[in-house]
Protein backbone atom coordinates (compact mmCIF):
# COMPACT_ATOMS: atom_id res chain seq x y z
CA UNK A 1 0.00 0.00 0.00
CA UNK A 2 1.15 3.11 -1.21
CA UNK A 3 2.32 5.97 1.88
CA UNK A 4 0.01 8.88 1.81
CA UNK A 5 1.49 12.09 1.05
CA UNK A 6 2.57 14.51 3.53
CA UNK A 7 1.23 17.89 2.36
CA UNK A 8 -1.22 18.99 5.23
CA UNK A 9 -0.26 22.08 6.65
CA UNK A 10 0.54 20.76 10.03
CA UNK A 11 3.36 19.10 8.58
CA UNK A 12 4.41 22.55 6.73
CA UNK A 13 7.10 24.17 8.68
CA UNK A 14 7.01 27.91 9.67
CA UNK A 15 9.88 28.92 7.23
CA UNK A 16 7.86 27.22 5.02
CA UNK A 17 4.60 28.97 5.60
CA UNK A 18 4.47 32.53 3.79
CA UNK A 19 1.55 33.57 5.94
CA UNK A 20 2.84 32.42 9.29
CA UNK A 21 6.43 34.00 7.96
CA UNK A 22 4.74 37.19 7.27
CA UNK A 23 2.27 37.48 10.05
CA UNK A 24 4.86 39.56 12.19
CA UNK A 25 5.32 42.33 9.66
CA UNK A 26 1.31 42.50 8.88
CA UNK A 27 -1.66 42.97 10.90
CA UNK A 28 -5.09 41.64 10.51
CA UNK A 29 -6.73 44.57 10.87
CA UNK A 30 -5.06 46.09 7.91
CA UNK A 31 -7.17 43.03 5.83
CA UNK A 32 -10.36 43.94 7.70
CA UNK A 33 -13.66 45.98 6.68
CA UNK A 34 -14.03 49.20 8.70
CA UNK A 35 -17.65 48.52 8.40
CA UNK A 36 -18.26 45.22 8.82
CA UNK A 37 -15.10 44.17 10.66
CA UNK A 38 -14.69 41.04 9.10
CA UNK A 39 -12.19 40.02 6.36
CA UNK A 40 -12.32 42.52 2.89
CA UNK A 41 -14.39 41.16 0.19
CA UNK A 42 -13.81 42.88 -2.73
CA UNK A 43 -12.03 45.09 -1.26
CA UNK A 44 -12.44 49.35 -2.12
CA UNK A 45 -10.09 51.67 -0.74
CA UNK A 46 -11.88 55.55 -0.91
CA UNK A 47 -9.61 58.69 -1.33
CA UNK A 48 -8.93 58.94 2.67
CA UNK A 49 -7.41 55.40 2.45
CA UNK A 50 -9.59 53.29 4.24
CA UNK A 51 -10.43 50.23 3.04
CA UNK A 52 -14.18 48.42 2.42
CA UNK A 53 -15.75 45.71 0.98
CA UNK A 54 -17.86 46.15 -2.11
CA UNK A 55 -21.06 45.20 -0.79
CA UNK A 56 -21.05 47.10 2.99
CA UNK A 57 -20.73 50.48 0.24
CA UNK A 58 -23.51 49.58 -1.84
CA UNK A 59 -25.40 48.57 1.33
CA UNK A 60 -24.58 52.07 2.93
CA UNK A 61 -25.16 53.97 0.02
CA UNK A 62 -28.72 52.39 -0.56
CA UNK A 63 -29.79 52.84 2.96
CA UNK A 64 -29.08 56.75 2.42
CA UNK A 65 -31.65 55.72 -0.94
CA UNK A 66 -33.69 54.13 0.29
CA UNK A 67 -34.65 56.19 3.97
CA UNK A 68 -33.98 59.71 3.20
CA UNK A 69 -36.56 61.06 5.43
CA UNK A 70 -35.56 58.81 8.11
CA UNK A 71 -31.70 59.46 8.12
CA UNK A 72 -32.62 63.26 8.20
CA UNK A 73 -34.84 62.82 11.47
CA UNK A 74 -32.20 60.53 12.75
CA UNK A 75 -29.17 63.60 12.07
CA UNK A 76 -31.67 66.29 13.53
CA UNK A 77 -32.12 64.43 16.95
CA UNK A 78 -28.33 63.81 16.87
CA UNK A 79 -27.71 67.49 16.29
CA UNK A 80 -29.55 68.83 19.32
CA UNK A 81 -28.30 66.31 21.62
CA UNK A 82 -25.45 68.22 23.26
CA UNK A 83 -24.25 64.82 24.72
CA UNK A 84 -23.86 63.11 21.68
CA UNK A 85 -22.11 66.58 19.73
CA UNK A 86 -19.38 66.90 22.36
CA UNK A 87 -19.29 63.00 22.60
CA UNK A 88 -18.50 63.48 18.72
CA UNK A 89 -16.21 66.68 18.72
CA UNK A 90 -14.45 64.25 21.33
CA UNK A 91 -13.98 61.33 18.88
CA UNK A 92 -13.02 63.81 16.03
CA UNK A 93 -10.28 64.95 18.10
CA UNK A 94 -9.18 61.69 18.92
CA UNK A 95 -9.16 60.64 15.35
CA UNK A 96 -7.24 63.44 14.32
CA UNK A 97 -4.50 62.91 17.42
CA UNK A 98 -3.94 59.14 16.12
CA UNK A 99 -3.83 59.64 12.40
CA UNK A 100 -0.59 58.30 12.04
CA UNK A 101 -2.07 54.58 13.01
CA UNK A 102 -3.93 54.59 9.46
CA UNK A 103 -2.95 52.22 7.06
CA UNK A 104 0.09 52.93 4.93
CA UNK A 105 -0.71 51.82 1.96
CA UNK A 106 -3.57 54.61 1.53
CA UNK A 107 -1.63 57.42 2.65
CA UNK A 108 0.47 56.66 -0.23
CA UNK A 109 -2.09 56.24 -2.51
CA UNK A 110 -3.48 59.44 -1.55
CA UNK A 111 -0.08 61.08 -1.34
CA UNK A 112 0.37 59.32 -5.04
CA UNK A 113 -2.48 60.75 -6.47
CA UNK A 114 -1.91 64.37 -5.11
CA UNK A 115 1.46 64.92 -6.06
CA UNK A 116 0.78 66.20 -9.42
CA UNK A 117 -2.62 68.60 -8.50
CA UNK A 118 -0.67 69.91 -5.99
CA UNK A 119 2.13 70.68 -7.93
CA UNK A 120 -0.60 72.44 -10.62
CA UNK A 121 -1.68 74.40 -7.69
CA UNK A 122 1.52 75.35 -6.74
CA UNK A 123 2.43 76.76 -10.18
CA UNK A 124 -0.98 78.67 -9.80
CA UNK A 125 -0.42 80.09 -6.86
CA UNK A 126 3.01 81.55 -7.97
CA UNK A 127 1.58 82.95 -10.50
CA UNK A 128 -0.65 84.71 -8.66
CA UNK A 129 1.50 85.78 -6.34
CA UNK A 130 3.62 87.16 -9.09
CA UNK A 131 0.24 89.07 -10.52
CA UNK A 132 -0.48 90.56 -6.92
CA UNK A 133 3.02 92.03 -6.94
CA UNK A 134 2.79 93.07 -10.43
CA UNK A 135 -0.71 95.09 -9.79
CA UNK A 136 0.66 96.56 -6.38
CA UNK A 137 4.32 98.11 -8.09
CA UNK A 138 1.93 99.38 -11.94
CA UNK A 139 0.81 102.04 -12.83
CA UNK A 140 -2.33 102.14 -10.87
CA UNK A 141 -1.00 104.94 -8.91
CA UNK A 142 -1.06 106.88 -11.84
CA UNK A 143 -4.85 105.90 -12.01
CA UNK A 144 -5.40 106.65 -9.01
CA UNK A 145 -3.92 110.31 -9.78
CA UNK A 146 -6.08 110.79 -12.69
CA UNK A 147 -9.39 109.98 -11.13
CA UNK A 148 -9.16 112.23 -7.74
CA UNK A 149 -7.46 115.05 -9.46
CA UNK A 150 -9.22 118.01 -10.94
CA UNK A 151 -9.21 117.95 -14.63
CA UNK A 152 -8.51 121.31 -14.50
CA UNK A 153 -5.03 120.77 -13.25
CA UNK A 154 -4.40 117.73 -15.73
CA UNK A 155 -1.07 118.38 -17.66
CA UNK A 156 -0.77 117.29 -21.25
CA UNK A 157 0.76 114.05 -20.76
CA UNK A 158 -2.44 113.65 -18.33
CA UNK A 159 -4.79 114.43 -21.06
CA UNK A 160 -3.09 112.24 -23.52
CA UNK A 161 -3.14 109.50 -20.97
CA UNK A 162 -7.36 109.99 -20.38
CA UNK A 163 -7.24 110.10 -24.67
CA UNK A 164 -5.41 106.43 -25.41
CA UNK A 165 -7.49 104.65 -22.22
CA UNK A 166 -11.09 106.04 -24.67
CA UNK A 167 -9.90 103.21 -27.05
CA UNK A 168 -6.79 101.89 -29.52
CA UNK A 169 -8.15 104.35 -31.90
CA UNK A 170 -7.27 107.18 -29.91
CA UNK A 171 -3.70 106.54 -30.33
CA UNK A 172 -4.20 108.49 -33.90
CA UNK A 173 -4.28 111.79 -32.54
CA UNK A 174 -1.51 110.91 -29.30
CA UNK A 175 0.96 113.75 -31.25
CA UNK A 176 -1.92 116.28 -32.49
CA UNK A 177 -2.96 116.61 -28.87
CA UNK A 178 0.80 116.48 -27.32
CA UNK A 179 2.34 118.95 -30.02
CA UNK A 180 -0.83 121.13 -29.28
CA UNK A 181 0.50 121.00 -25.38
CA UNK A 182 -3.58 120.43 -24.78
CA UNK A 183 -3.67 120.68 -20.70
CA UNK A 184 -6.69 120.36 -18.61
CA UNK A 185 -8.02 123.85 -18.68
CA UNK A 186 -7.61 123.84 -22.70
CA UNK A 187 -9.58 120.55 -23.11
CA UNK A 188 -12.21 122.00 -21.04
CA UNK A 189 -13.00 124.37 -24.02
CA UNK A 190 -12.51 122.56 -27.03
CA UNK A 191 -16.22 121.87 -29.20
CA UNK A 192 -17.05 119.14 -31.83
CA UNK A 193 -16.12 122.20 -34.66
CA UNK A 194 -12.54 122.66 -32.93
CA UNK A 195 -12.12 118.60 -32.83
CA UNK A 196 -12.93 118.00 -36.75
CA UNK A 197 -10.76 120.69 -38.40
CA UNK A 198 -7.15 121.32 -37.63
CA UNK A 199 -4.50 121.06 -35.66
CA UNK A 200 -6.79 118.01 -34.51
CA UNK A 201 -8.19 116.99 -37.61
CA UNK A 202 -10.51 114.05 -36.03
CA UNK A 203 -12.74 113.18 -39.34
CA UNK A 204 -14.17 109.75 -37.98
CA UNK A 205 -17.11 110.87 -36.87
CA UNK A 206 -17.93 108.41 -34.26
CA UNK A 207 -14.61 109.02 -32.79
CA UNK A 208 -15.80 112.48 -32.05
CA UNK A 209 -18.80 111.21 -30.79
CA UNK A 210 -17.03 108.91 -27.78
CA UNK A 211 -14.41 111.81 -27.30
CA UNK A 212 -17.53 114.70 -27.02
CA UNK A 213 -19.63 111.78 -24.34
CA UNK A 214 -16.90 111.16 -22.20
CA UNK A 215 -15.76 115.35 -22.32
CA UNK A 216 -19.28 116.12 -21.43
CA UNK A 217 -18.76 113.76 -18.08
CA UNK A 218 -15.33 114.88 -17.07
CA UNK A 219 -16.88 118.46 -17.13
CA UNK A 220 -19.99 117.25 -15.14
CA UNK A 221 -17.92 115.24 -12.36
CA UNK A 222 -14.48 117.19 -12.78
CA UNK A 223 -12.41 114.21 -12.44
CA UNK A 224 -11.59 111.64 -14.40
CA UNK A 225 -14.60 109.28 -14.05
CA UNK A 226 -13.40 105.07 -13.52
CA UNK A 227 -12.99 103.35 -17.17
CA UNK A 228 -11.07 100.08 -15.74
CA UNK A 229 -11.15 97.66 -12.72
CA UNK A 230 -7.98 99.56 -10.53
CA UNK A 231 -9.92 102.85 -11.41
CA UNK A 232 -13.36 101.60 -10.18
CA UNK A 233 -11.36 99.74 -6.98
CA UNK A 234 -9.75 103.21 -6.12
CA UNK A 235 -12.78 105.50 -6.20
CA UNK A 236 -15.07 102.59 -4.73
CA UNK A 237 -13.08 100.52 -2.47
CA UNK A 238 -15.47 99.28 -0.07
CA UNK A 239 -18.25 98.83 -3.10
CA UNK A 240 -15.18 96.55 -5.49
CA UNK A 241 -14.65 94.28 -2.41
CA UNK A 242 -18.21 93.66 -1.51
CA UNK A 243 -18.81 93.37 -5.36
CA UNK A 244 -16.01 90.49 -5.45
CA UNK A 245 -17.32 88.66 -2.69
CA UNK A 246 -21.17 89.10 -3.70
CA UNK A 247 -20.12 88.23 -7.10
CA UNK A 248 -18.58 84.97 -6.02
CA UNK A 249 -20.75 83.57 -3.50
CA UNK A 250 -24.35 85.13 -4.07
CA UNK A 251 -23.96 86.27 -7.99
CA UNK A 252 -28.26 87.15 -8.13
CA UNK A 253 -27.80 89.01 -4.60
CA UNK A 254 -25.03 91.17 -6.33
CA UNK A 255 -26.57 91.81 -9.29
CA UNK A 256 -29.64 92.69 -7.59
CA UNK A 257 -27.56 95.07 -5.59
CA UNK A 258 -26.46 96.42 -8.69
CA UNK A 259 -30.28 97.14 -10.07
CA UNK A 260 -31.45 98.41 -7.10
CA UNK A 261 -28.52 100.93 -5.58
CA UNK A 262 -25.99 101.09 -8.83
CA UNK A 263 -28.50 101.22 -12.10
CA UNK A 264 -26.51 104.32 -13.95
CA UNK A 265 -23.25 103.96 -13.28
CA UNK A 266 -22.96 100.40 -12.94
CA UNK A 267 -25.70 97.96 -13.82
CA UNK A 268 -26.32 99.84 -16.90
CA UNK A 269 -23.15 99.57 -18.84
CA UNK A 270 -23.36 96.12 -17.34
CA UNK A 271 -26.02 94.79 -19.25
CA UNK A 272 -25.60 96.78 -22.40
CA UNK A 273 -21.82 94.97 -22.28
CA UNK A 274 -23.03 91.60 -22.06
CA UNK A 275 -26.38 92.06 -23.93
CA UNK A 276 -25.38 93.97 -26.64
CA UNK A 277 -28.43 96.35 -28.09
CA UNK A 278 -27.19 94.99 -31.74
CA UNK A 279 -26.53 91.27 -32.17
CA UNK A 280 -23.91 92.31 -34.63
CA UNK A 281 -21.84 94.70 -32.14
CA UNK A 282 -19.52 91.87 -31.14
CA UNK A 283 -16.54 94.10 -32.78
CA UNK A 284 -17.49 97.23 -30.93
CA UNK A 285 -15.44 99.27 -28.76
CA UNK A 286 -16.09 98.37 -24.96
CA UNK A 287 -16.33 101.83 -24.10
CA UNK A 288 -19.21 102.75 -26.38
CA UNK A 289 -21.36 99.93 -24.54
CA UNK A 290 -20.31 101.31 -21.45
CA UNK A 291 -20.93 104.89 -22.71
CA UNK A 292 -24.87 103.98 -23.76
CA UNK A 293 -26.82 105.79 -22.24
CA UNK A 294 -30.15 104.11 -23.21
CA UNK A 295 -32.56 102.20 -21.67
CA UNK A 296 -32.37 98.08 -21.77
CA UNK A 297 -34.73 97.23 -24.92
CA UNK A 298 -37.24 93.92 -24.16
CA UNK A 299 -34.84 91.64 -26.20
CA UNK A 300 -31.42 92.63 -23.83
CA UNK A 301 -34.27 92.19 -20.57
CA UNK A 302 -34.99 88.72 -21.77
CA UNK A 303 -31.50 87.50 -22.28
CA UNK A 304 -30.28 88.88 -19.19
CA UNK A 305 -33.00 87.39 -17.22
CA UNK A 306 -32.71 84.09 -18.52
CA UNK A 307 -29.06 84.09 -17.26
CA UNK A 308 -29.74 85.80 -14.59
CA UNK A 309 -31.66 82.77 -13.67
CA UNK A 310 -29.67 80.20 -14.60
CA UNK A 311 -26.32 80.84 -15.69
CA UNK A 312 -25.54 83.96 -13.52
CA UNK A 313 -21.73 83.04 -13.30
CA UNK A 314 -21.66 82.96 -17.21
CA UNK A 315 -22.66 87.12 -17.41
CA UNK A 316 -19.65 87.74 -15.04
CA UNK A 317 -17.30 85.63 -17.44
CA UNK A 318 -18.86 87.30 -20.86
CA UNK A 319 -18.13 90.71 -18.80
CA UNK A 320 -14.53 89.92 -18.58
CA UNK A 321 -14.32 88.48 -21.65
CA UNK A 322 -15.36 92.23 -22.92
CA UNK A 323 -12.13 93.30 -21.10
CA UNK A 324 -9.52 91.14 -22.31
CA UNK A 325 -7.88 93.93 -24.63
CA UNK A 326 -7.42 95.70 -21.27
CA UNK A 327 -7.45 93.44 -18.40
CA UNK A 328 -5.00 91.01 -20.14
CA UNK A 329 -4.76 88.32 -16.83
CA UNK A 330 -7.11 89.36 -14.81
CA UNK A 331 -9.69 88.61 -16.87
CA UNK A 332 -8.51 85.45 -17.45
CA UNK A 333 -9.01 84.64 -13.88
CA UNK A 334 -12.37 85.80 -13.52
CA UNK A 335 -13.18 83.87 -16.27
CA UNK A 336 -12.21 80.33 -15.06
CA UNK A 337 -13.33 81.22 -11.81
CA UNK A 338 -16.49 81.79 -13.51
CA UNK A 339 -16.40 78.39 -15.08
CA UNK A 340 -15.31 76.49 -11.64
CA UNK A 341 -18.18 78.50 -9.37
CA UNK A 342 -21.00 77.14 -12.34
CA UNK A 343 -19.13 73.89 -12.09
CA UNK A 344 -19.54 74.17 -8.35
CA UNK A 345 -23.18 75.34 -8.46
CA UNK A 346 -24.41 72.39 -10.83
CA UNK A 347 -23.13 70.01 -7.97
CA UNK A 348 -25.07 71.83 -4.85
CA UNK A 349 -28.03 71.63 -7.35
CA UNK A 350 -27.54 67.58 -8.18
CA UNK A 351 -26.49 66.90 -3.94
CA UNK A 352 -30.01 68.63 -3.58
CA UNK A 353 -31.48 66.60 -6.03
CA UNK A 354 -30.22 63.37 -5.42
CA UNK A 355 -31.38 63.71 -1.73
CA UNK A 356 -34.71 64.62 -2.49
CA UNK A 357 -34.47 67.98 -0.64
CA UNK A 358 -36.09 70.03 -3.20
CA UNK A 359 -38.59 71.24 -0.67
CA UNK A 360 -35.67 72.47 1.70
CA UNK A 361 -34.15 75.54 -1.40
CA UNK A 362 -36.55 77.98 0.17
CA UNK A 363 -35.41 77.69 3.50
CA UNK A 364 -31.93 77.36 1.90
CA UNK A 365 -32.32 80.45 0.39
CA UNK A 366 -33.62 82.65 2.78
CA UNK A 367 -31.04 81.94 5.48
CA UNK A 368 -28.30 82.44 2.96
CA UNK A 369 -29.87 85.72 2.11
CA UNK A 370 -29.68 86.40 5.42
CA UNK A 371 -26.12 85.30 6.01
CA UNK A 372 -25.07 87.52 3.07
CA UNK A 373 -27.20 90.49 4.42
CA UNK A 374 -25.85 89.95 7.99
CA UNK A 375 -22.23 89.92 6.95
CA UNK A 376 -22.81 93.22 4.34
CA UNK A 377 -23.81 95.37 7.57
CA UNK A 378 -21.44 93.99 9.59
CA UNK A 379 -18.72 95.31 7.44
CA UNK A 380 -20.27 98.44 6.57
CA UNK A 381 -20.36 99.11 10.29
CA UNK A 382 -16.72 98.62 10.47
CA UNK A 383 -15.64 99.89 7.07
CA UNK A 384 -14.31 103.12 8.48
CA UNK A 385 -11.79 101.26 11.21
CA UNK A 386 -10.62 98.66 8.30
CA UNK A 387 -6.82 99.45 7.53
CA UNK A 388 -6.70 100.11 3.52
CA UNK A 389 -3.61 96.93 3.42
CA UNK A 390 -5.46 94.74 4.83
CA UNK A 391 -8.90 95.63 2.54
CA UNK A 392 -6.50 95.67 -0.68
CA UNK A 393 -5.37 91.85 0.94
CA UNK A 394 -8.87 91.01 0.93
CA UNK A 395 -9.58 92.16 -2.33
CA UNK A 396 -6.58 90.84 -4.11
CA UNK A 397 -7.05 87.31 -2.82
CA UNK A 398 -10.50 87.02 -3.99
CA UNK A 399 -9.46 87.86 -7.27
CA UNK A 400 -6.73 85.84 -7.96
CA UNK A 401 -6.69 82.78 -5.24
CA UNK A 402 -10.01 82.25 -5.18
CA UNK A 403 -10.02 80.84 -8.59
CA UNK A 404 -6.98 78.09 -7.35
CA UNK A 405 -9.45 77.39 -4.20
CA UNK A 406 -11.99 76.44 -6.31
CA UNK A 407 -10.09 74.03 -8.45
CA UNK A 408 -9.41 72.31 -5.46
CA UNK A 409 -12.99 71.90 -4.64
CA UNK A 410 -13.98 71.19 -7.79
CA UNK A 411 -11.16 68.21 -8.10
CA UNK A 412 -12.97 67.34 -4.74
CA UNK A 413 -16.09 66.86 -6.01
CA UNK A 414 -15.00 64.79 -8.60
CA UNK A 415 -13.36 62.38 -6.93
CA UNK A 416 -16.44 62.36 -4.58
CA UNK A 417 -18.71 61.63 -8.01
CA UNK A 418 -16.17 58.58 -8.72
CA UNK A 419 -16.12 56.78 -5.34
CA UNK A 420 -19.86 56.88 -4.88
CA UNK A 421 -21.20 53.28 -6.13
CA UNK A 422 -24.40 53.95 -7.78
Amino acid sequence: MEEPQKNDLSTTSPEDDPVSSSSRQISVSEFSCHCCCDILVNPTTLNCGHSFCRHCLALWDAIEKLFPDAIRVRIEDIQQNNDIGQCLAAFQKYGNDHGPLAPNTGRANQQRGGGFFSGVLTALTGVAVVLLVYHWSSRESEHDLLVHKAVAKWTAEEVVLWLEQLGPWASLYRDRFLSERVNGRLLLTLTEEEFSRAPYTIENSSHRRVILTELERVKALGVKPPQNLWEYKAVNPGRSLFLLYALKSSPRLGLLYLYLFDYTDTFLPFIHTICPLHEDSSGEDILTKILDPREPTWRQWREFLIKYSFLPYQLIAEFAWDWLEVHYWTSRFLIVNAMLLSVLELFSFWRIWSRSELKTVPQRMWSHFWKVSTQGLFVAMFWPLIPQFVCNCLFYWALYFNPIINIDLVVKEVRRLETQVL
